[in-house]
Protein backbone atom coordinates (compact mmCIF):
# COMPACT_ATOMS: atom_id res chain seq x y z
CA UNK A 1 0.00 0.00 0.00
CA UNK A 2 1.11 3.29 -0.65
CA UNK A 3 1.92 6.40 1.89
CA UNK A 4 -0.92 8.31 -0.16
CA UNK A 5 -3.42 5.31 -0.01
CA UNK A 6 -2.80 4.74 3.49
CA UNK A 7 -3.27 9.14 3.98
CA UNK A 8 -6.54 8.85 1.99
CA UNK A 9 -8.25 5.91 3.45
CA UNK A 10 -7.53 8.14 7.20
CA UNK A 11 -9.08 10.81 5.90
CA UNK A 12 -12.45 9.09 4.42
CA UNK A 13 -12.53 7.79 7.60
CA UNK A 14 -12.97 11.21 9.36
CA UNK A 15 -9.21 10.80 11.34
CA UNK A 16 -7.94 14.53 12.24
CA UNK A 17 -4.49 14.27 11.29
CA UNK A 18 -4.41 11.98 8.59
CA UNK A 19 -0.82 12.81 7.59
CA UNK A 20 0.68 12.67 11.27
CA UNK A 21 -1.34 9.07 12.15
CA UNK A 22 -0.09 7.51 8.05
CA UNK A 23 3.67 8.45 9.35
CA UNK A 24 3.05 7.44 12.84
CA UNK A 25 1.57 4.03 11.33
CA UNK A 26 4.29 3.48 8.63
CA UNK A 27 6.89 4.08 11.78
CA UNK A 28 5.21 1.50 13.96
CA UNK A 29 4.28 -1.61 11.60
CA UNK A 30 6.88 -0.74 8.84
CA UNK A 31 10.17 0.40 10.57
CA UNK A 32 10.04 3.79 8.01
CA UNK A 33 11.22 6.92 10.36
CA UNK A 34 8.97 9.55 9.68
CA UNK A 35 11.75 11.74 8.49
CA UNK A 36 12.97 9.36 4.95
CA UNK A 37 9.12 9.30 4.38
CA UNK A 38 9.63 12.28 2.04
CA UNK A 39 12.13 10.59 -0.26
CA UNK A 40 10.29 7.35 -0.66
CA UNK A 41 8.53 8.57 -3.24
CA UNK A 42 5.56 5.94 -4.36
CA UNK A 43 7.41 2.92 -2.49
CA UNK A 44 4.81 0.15 -1.68
CA UNK A 45 4.83 -0.76 1.95
CA UNK A 46 3.20 -4.59 2.30
CA UNK A 47 2.31 -5.59 6.11
CA UNK A 48 -0.28 -7.52 7.43
CA UNK A 49 0.36 -5.78 11.08
CA UNK A 50 0.10 -2.28 8.89
CA UNK A 51 -3.52 -3.56 7.09
CA UNK A 52 -4.70 -4.35 10.37
CA UNK A 53 -3.96 -1.81 12.42
CA UNK A 54 -5.10 0.67 9.59
CA UNK A 55 -8.34 -1.36 9.33
CA UNK A 56 -8.72 -0.41 12.89
CA UNK A 57 -7.88 3.09 13.27
CA UNK A 58 -10.58 3.46 10.55
CA UNK A 59 -13.29 1.75 12.49
CA UNK A 60 -11.56 4.81 15.38
CA UNK A 61 -10.33 2.30 17.67
CA UNK A 62 -7.59 5.08 19.71
CA UNK A 63 -4.37 5.07 17.95
CA UNK A 64 -2.70 5.02 21.15
CA UNK A 65 -4.23 1.78 21.76
CA UNK A 66 -3.59 0.05 18.36
CA UNK A 67 0.64 0.92 19.08
CA UNK A 68 0.07 -0.33 22.01
CA UNK A 69 1.91 2.65 23.91
CA UNK A 70 2.27 5.97 23.94
CA UNK A 71 4.21 9.22 25.36
CA UNK A 72 3.81 11.28 28.53
CA UNK A 73 6.32 13.97 30.03
CA UNK A 74 9.13 12.44 28.23
CA UNK A 75 8.42 8.65 29.59
CA UNK A 76 6.94 6.26 27.58
CA UNK A 77 3.55 4.32 28.64
CA UNK A 78 2.34 1.04 27.87
CA UNK A 79 -1.11 1.50 27.07
CA UNK A 80 -4.60 -0.46 25.72
CA UNK A 81 -8.29 -0.39 26.45
CA UNK A 82 -7.43 -1.33 30.34
CA UNK A 83 -6.88 2.04 30.72
CA UNK A 84 -7.63 5.92 30.47
CA UNK A 85 -4.83 7.30 27.18
CA UNK A 86 -2.47 9.71 28.79
CA UNK A 87 -3.37 13.23 27.58
CA UNK A 88 -0.82 16.29 27.45
CA UNK A 89 -3.12 18.03 29.44
CA UNK A 90 -2.67 16.14 32.58
CA UNK A 91 1.15 16.98 32.05
CA UNK A 92 -0.11 20.28 34.08
CA UNK A 93 -0.77 18.63 37.31
CA UNK A 94 2.27 16.68 37.04
CA UNK A 95 4.73 19.89 36.76
CA UNK A 96 2.96 21.49 39.75
CA UNK A 97 3.21 18.40 41.38
CA UNK A 98 7.18 18.20 40.63
CA UNK A 99 7.40 22.24 41.57
CA UNK A 100 5.29 21.81 45.14
CA UNK A 101 6.50 18.32 46.62
CA UNK A 102 8.65 18.69 50.08
CA UNK A 103 11.79 17.28 49.83
CA UNK A 104 11.45 13.12 50.79
CA UNK A 105 7.61 13.71 50.39
CA UNK A 106 5.25 10.55 50.34
CA UNK A 107 1.76 11.33 47.48
CA UNK A 108 -1.16 9.99 46.80
CA UNK A 109 -2.52 9.10 42.94
CA UNK A 110 -6.24 8.48 43.22
CA UNK A 111 -7.61 6.78 40.25
CA UNK A 112 -4.30 6.13 38.84
CA UNK A 113 -5.32 4.30 35.68
CA UNK A 114 -2.14 3.94 33.32
CA UNK A 115 0.01 5.11 36.45
CA UNK A 116 1.44 8.40 34.35
CA UNK A 117 1.05 10.91 37.09
CA UNK A 118 2.18 9.20 39.69
CA UNK A 119 5.30 7.52 37.44
CA UNK A 120 6.27 10.76 35.94
CA UNK A 121 6.06 12.46 38.79
CA UNK A 122 8.63 9.97 40.36
CA UNK A 123 10.54 9.91 37.84
CA UNK A 124 10.94 13.63 37.92
CA UNK A 125 11.75 13.61 41.45
CA UNK A 126 14.19 10.63 42.89
CA UNK A 127 13.52 12.30 46.70
CA UNK A 128 9.40 10.84 46.32
CA UNK A 129 7.77 8.00 47.06
CA UNK A 130 3.79 7.21 46.67
CA UNK A 131 0.94 5.11 46.84
CA UNK A 132 -0.95 4.70 43.69
CA UNK A 133 -5.19 3.48 44.07
CA UNK A 134 -7.40 1.90 41.48
CA UNK A 135 -10.69 0.32 41.13
CA UNK A 136 -9.56 -1.45 37.90
CA UNK A 137 -7.30 -4.85 38.41
CA UNK A 138 -6.78 -4.30 34.79
CA UNK A 139 -5.19 -1.16 34.97
CA UNK A 140 -3.29 -1.67 38.15
CA UNK A 141 -1.66 -4.45 35.96
CA UNK A 142 -0.38 -1.58 32.96
CA UNK A 143 0.66 0.46 35.69
CA UNK A 144 2.54 -1.58 37.54
CA UNK A 145 4.21 -2.38 34.52
CA UNK A 146 4.72 1.30 33.62
CA UNK A 147 6.56 1.98 37.03
CA UNK A 148 8.61 -0.53 36.18
CA UNK A 149 9.52 0.27 32.49
CA UNK A 150 10.43 3.95 34.19
CA UNK A 151 12.49 2.91 36.77
CA UNK A 152 10.32 3.75 39.95
CA UNK A 153 9.38 0.26 41.06
CA UNK A 154 10.49 0.60 44.23
CA UNK A 155 9.44 4.19 45.32
CA UNK A 156 5.28 3.43 44.48
CA UNK A 157 2.81 1.18 46.09
CA UNK A 158 -0.01 0.00 44.12
CA UNK A 159 -3.29 -0.83 46.18
CA UNK A 160 -6.48 -1.74 44.68
CA UNK A 161 -9.54 -0.01 45.93
CA UNK A 162 -12.86 2.12 45.33
CA UNK A 163 -12.12 5.44 46.05
CA UNK A 164 -16.02 6.37 46.32
CA UNK A 165 -15.96 3.87 49.32
CA UNK A 166 -14.11 3.96 52.54
CA UNK A 167 -10.43 2.47 52.55
CA UNK A 168 -8.41 1.44 55.55
CA UNK A 169 -5.69 4.27 55.65
CA UNK A 170 -4.07 6.00 58.39
CA UNK A 171 -4.88 9.69 59.66
CA UNK A 172 -2.51 12.17 58.03
CA UNK A 173 -0.15 10.41 56.17
CA UNK A 174 0.28 11.99 52.73
CA UNK A 175 1.95 15.05 51.28
CA UNK A 176 0.38 15.51 48.66
CA UNK A 177 -3.34 13.78 46.71
CA UNK A 178 -2.92 14.35 42.94
CA UNK A 179 -5.96 12.79 40.94
CA UNK A 180 -7.51 12.92 37.59
CA UNK A 181 -10.69 11.32 38.72
CA UNK A 182 -13.29 10.63 36.18
CA UNK A 183 -15.15 13.96 35.87
CA UNK A 184 -17.29 13.48 32.38
CA UNK A 185 -21.35 13.80 33.17
CA UNK A 186 -23.09 10.71 32.80
CA UNK A 187 -25.67 12.04 30.12
CA UNK A 188 -22.71 13.22 27.98
CA UNK A 189 -20.84 10.61 27.72
CA UNK A 190 -22.55 9.85 24.68
CA UNK A 191 -21.70 13.01 23.06
CA UNK A 192 -17.97 12.25 23.02
CA UNK A 193 -15.88 11.31 19.66
CA UNK A 194 -15.63 7.78 18.90
CA UNK A 195 -12.10 7.45 19.93
CA UNK A 196 -12.83 8.69 23.51
CA UNK A 197 -15.95 6.23 24.07
CA UNK A 198 -13.81 3.35 23.41
CA UNK A 199 -12.06 4.23 26.41
CA UNK A 200 -13.04 2.96 29.70
CA UNK A 201 -16.36 4.25 30.72
CA UNK A 202 -15.14 3.77 34.57
CA UNK A 203 -12.77 6.19 33.90
CA UNK A 204 -14.71 8.87 32.30
CA UNK A 205 -18.14 8.50 34.21
CA UNK A 206 -18.23 11.55 36.91
CA UNK A 207 -21.85 11.27 38.02
CA UNK A 208 -24.55 13.24 36.88
CA UNK A 209 -23.01 15.95 37.80
CA UNK A 210 -19.15 15.58 36.82
CA UNK A 211 -18.14 15.80 40.69
CA UNK A 212 -19.17 12.75 42.35
CA UNK A 213 -15.31 11.68 42.66
CA UNK A 214 -14.05 15.05 43.71
CA UNK A 215 -16.98 15.32 46.50
CA UNK A 216 -16.28 11.86 47.88
CA UNK A 217 -12.38 12.33 47.90
CA UNK A 218 -12.34 15.58 49.91
CA UNK A 219 -15.29 14.60 51.76
CA UNK A 220 -13.94 10.83 52.48
CA UNK A 221 -9.82 10.97 51.79
CA UNK A 222 -8.78 14.57 52.80
CA UNK A 223 -8.33 13.59 56.34
CA UNK A 224 -5.27 11.87 54.97
CA UNK A 225 -3.38 14.85 53.66
CA UNK A 226 -0.88 16.24 56.64
CA UNK A 227 -1.31 19.64 57.71
CA UNK A 228 0.75 20.97 55.15
CA UNK A 229 -0.97 19.15 52.62
CA UNK A 230 -2.24 19.78 49.72
CA UNK A 231 -4.50 18.20 46.42
CA UNK A 232 -3.93 18.79 42.70
CA UNK A 233 -7.43 17.73 40.44
CA UNK A 234 -7.28 18.05 37.03
CA UNK A 235 -11.00 19.08 35.82
CA UNK A 236 -13.27 19.51 32.96
CA UNK A 237 -13.22 23.26 31.09
CA UNK A 238 -16.29 24.39 33.16
CA UNK A 239 -15.65 22.94 36.58
CA UNK A 240 -13.41 25.56 37.88
CA UNK A 241 -16.10 27.31 39.88
CA UNK A 242 -17.77 24.12 40.95
CA UNK A 243 -14.79 22.72 42.24
CA UNK A 244 -14.12 26.42 43.94
CA UNK A 245 -17.07 26.23 45.45
CA UNK A 246 -16.45 22.07 46.59
CA UNK A 247 -12.95 22.94 48.53
CA UNK A 248 -14.83 26.41 50.19
CA UNK A 249 -17.31 23.84 51.64
CA UNK A 250 -14.36 21.41 52.84
CA UNK A 251 -12.09 23.97 54.24
CA UNK A 252 -9.97 24.44 51.65
CA UNK A 253 -8.75 26.94 49.03
CA UNK A 254 -8.42 26.54 45.31
CA UNK A 255 -6.70 27.95 43.10
CA UNK A 256 -7.43 27.29 39.32
CA UNK A 257 -4.83 26.49 36.74
CA UNK A 258 -5.14 27.37 32.70
CA UNK A 259 -3.95 24.94 30.17
CA UNK A 260 -2.61 26.73 26.73
CA UNK A 261 -6.22 27.38 25.56
CA UNK A 262 -6.81 29.19 28.59
CA UNK A 263 -9.36 26.68 29.87
CA UNK A 264 -9.36 25.76 33.37
CA UNK A 265 -7.21 22.42 33.71
CA UNK A 266 -5.76 21.87 37.51
CA UNK A 267 -7.51 23.13 40.80
CA UNK A 268 -4.82 23.57 43.84
CA UNK A 269 -6.76 23.25 47.35
CA UNK A 270 -4.69 23.74 50.27
CA UNK A 271 -6.61 23.59 53.74
CA UNK A 272 -7.13 27.00 54.55
CA UNK A 273 -6.15 27.04 57.86
CA UNK A 274 -2.88 27.13 59.90
CA UNK A 275 -2.72 25.70 63.66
Amino acid sequence: MLYSEIYEKLKKAGIENPTFEASVLLEKFCNVSRAELPFLGEKNFESDALMTALERRVSHEPLQYILGEWYFFGEKYLVDERCLIPRSDTEILVEKAIELLPKNALFADFCTGSGCIAVSTLAHREDLRAFAFEISRGALELAEKNASLNGVSRRITFIEADILADMECEDEIFDAILSNPPYIRTNFIETLSDEVKKEPRIALDGGDDGLLFYRTILWKHSRLLKKNGFILFEIGYDQGNDIKALALENGFSCEIIKDLSLCDRVALLKKAYND
